[in-house]
Parts: C-alpha cells; structure tokens; sequence
C-alpha cells in the first residue's frame, strides 16, 4: 500500500474484498455488487453505488480510496494508438497505450514509476526507479482506457503488461491486478488475451509457471548469446543467459504453454544472419515464438535501426531453420511511441 494513503478499492480482489465485507458486517455477496459498479458500469464515486446502503457506502469511503488518474495528456497517432500520459496522486506521471489490432483492442501498461534494469536501449529507466504501482494503479489504467473506448462503443479485449516497469520485480501487485481483471464480475478479460513481458527475472519466471496461470509470457531477449545480451541488458549479469534458458524450459514444462522471444533488432549489433544463425541454434527444440521488434528510435540513446532489408532477412533465416517468427507490426510510429517517451518529454518540461 501507498505510505499515507487509504487503499485503493480497485487494488482488492472480488475474494478479498469478500472478506472485508464479512468483517465489517455485511453480506458477501455486497462484494459482488462493488464490483459491477466499478468494471461493469465503470462509476467514478461511491455515491453512485444506488444498490448499497448508505451506511455501507460510508463504511467504505471510510476504508478505501476510489484515487482516478488525471489525465495530462494522450496522443492519438493515425493508425488509431492512443497514448495516454497519466498523474498519480503524488504527481508521478505513468504511460498506458491503447492499440487496434485485427482481432481486437489492447491495452499496454504500466507496473512501476521508473524502471531499475538498465536496458541501454529503453527510455523507461532513463532516471532509474521511483517506486511500484499497487495493484490499483494498474487496474485503473485498463478502466481509464476501457472508458475511453466506451465512447466509440468498443472493448478493450486484450491486455499487455508492457508498459514502463519490471512487472516481476512488482509481484504481489502484478498478480492481484492480473486476478482483478479476469473476473468475471470484474473487466472479464480472459487470461489467454493477456501476455505478461519480462526482462528475465529467473526465480519469478519459476514461481509464475507454478501459478499455473493461463496468461501468456513474453521474455525479452534481444540477444543471440550472453555477451551481446550482457552489452544491452545488464540484468543478465544477474541472471545469465543459460539460467534464463532453463528457467524458461521450466515454464513450458510446467504450463505446456508456448513462450514469446521478444527480439528487438539493433543495427550490427544483434542483427546479422550469424545472430539469426545463433539465435536458432538457441531456441531450437523450444516450443516458442520469436517477435522481431524493429526498434523505436530514443534521442536518448545511440542504436541504430535496423533496414528493412536486413529484418527480412533475419526472418528467412529464423524460418529456414523451424523456427516460429514474426515481425512484429509497429503502432503509434508518428507520436511517441516508444515506451517511456512521453513520461521523458513531461519530465523535461516540467523540470525547465
């Protein structure tokens, strides 16, 4: 929970706000009823709760928070990806994308103010980690962007735990807004339409497969070998390349679901038909997915985008050899689109 802060009522499961409403002397089922009102009919305050006594509603503005974020701006690119730069109540500011896709839209969000990994490429851990999201925080992100879609009569149906932030290093928190939005009382988005990405945090990925979750699991690997992985995340000096690799055996083992390589493509860096080659040879047997990512430019850092050409023919080579892949289609390419852009570009402003 946030120091000096009364909970967030979107942070409780439907289980344990269950359990509140038992102690406080009410029925169960009031829980349930809670909950149609926040995900179902998406109000914005407790008196509109017309269903639950006065006294209840008292009982809980006493014990819970109902804290929206403000909106400080969205960006809406031309292919329809609309990103939203978000105030938290202690004025931290926080990204959540919206993106149209055939089969449907998703939303990307965020876990963490801030990021600690390090990833030389990422914008999001441009001035390190500020602190984690409650669980809260990340359900009203999918609310705030559900009802944006609301105007256009349409759904978010699918959901990305992409956004700024480790989700892994925020578990607790991560779990419960995972369980929060798959009930079906709740925003009832299925766990096979929502893909969890991590950096390679190994004993998280190994308690993850044991949850025994249907959620689909992204890694982002971004290198063929050690070294080269090394040179662009430094967690892979905490968790190299070969425990990264048995780790994600486990969880494939364990759930019999197909992980995702996320693999940006840097130029001469990590994109060369022997890094294809190497790459192969890597993930040869696995019952896995490699998503090419042409990468974002970010004035912040000194990467190179790989050419058209050369991204097609990485994949040839990935395909050659069996193995699963896809280049992965580019949103919001005209706004700033990648992760953590936005946040930088307020930051500057707003320090001078």
């Amino acid at each position: 929970m946030i120091p000096n802060m009364k909970p967030l009522l979107y942070s409780f499961t439907l289980p344990m706000l269950k359990e509140w409403m038992e102690k406080n002397g009410e029925k169960a089922f009031r829980a349930g009823q809670v909950f149609d009102w926040l995900y179902g009919k998406r109000v914005n305050s407790l008196d509109e709760m017309s269903n639950l006594s006065k006294g209840l509603r008292e009982k809980l503005a006493a014990s819970f928070s109902l804290d929206v974020l403000k909106e400080i701006t969205r960006q809406e690119s031309a292919d329809g990806t609309i990103k939203f730069l978000f105030s938290l109540h202690d004025g931290h500011a926080i990204e959540t994308v919206i993106m149209r896709h055939d089969y449907g839209n998703s939303v990307c969000v965020t876990t963490q103010v801030g990021c600690r990994i390090g990833c030389t490429f990422c914008a999001s851990t441009l001035g390190g980690l500020k602190r984690d999201l409650e669980a809260g925080e990340i359900v009203i992100q999918v609310l705030a962007a559900q009802k944006a879609l609301d105007a256009e009569q349409q759904r978010a149906s699918h959901v990305v735990v992409m956004g700024i932030g480790e989700p892994f290093e925020n578990y607790d928190s991560l779990l419960a807004f995972l369980r929060i939005i798959n009930e079906e009382k709740g925003l009832n988005i299925g766990q096979r339409h929502i893909t969890v990405s991590t950096s390679g945090i190994v004993p998280s990925i190994y308690r993850f497969a044991d949850e025994k979750f249907q959620i689909n699991l992204a890694i982002s690997l971004h290198a063929p070998n050690t070294e080269i992985r090394t040179r662009l995340m430094p967690v892979n000096r905490r968790y190299p390349m070969d425990e990264l690799m048995d780790a994600c055996r486990y969880y494939i083992n364990t759930t019999g679901r197909r992980l995702t390589f996320e693999y940006g493509l840097f130029g001469s860096v990590n994109d060369r038909p022997e890094h294809a080659e190497e790459l192969a040879a890597l993930l040869k047997g696995m019952m896995c997915h490699v998503n090419l990512i042409p990468v974002n430019y970010v004035p912040e850092r000194n990467y190179v985008r790989t050419s058209r050409n050369d991204i097609f023919n990485f994949k040839r080579i990935l395909d050659a050899k069996g193995i699963n892949v896809t280049i992965r289609r580019e949103h919001g390419s005209d706004i700033a689109a990648a992760c953590g852009q936005l946040r930088a570009q307020h930051a500057k402003q707003t320090q001078g």
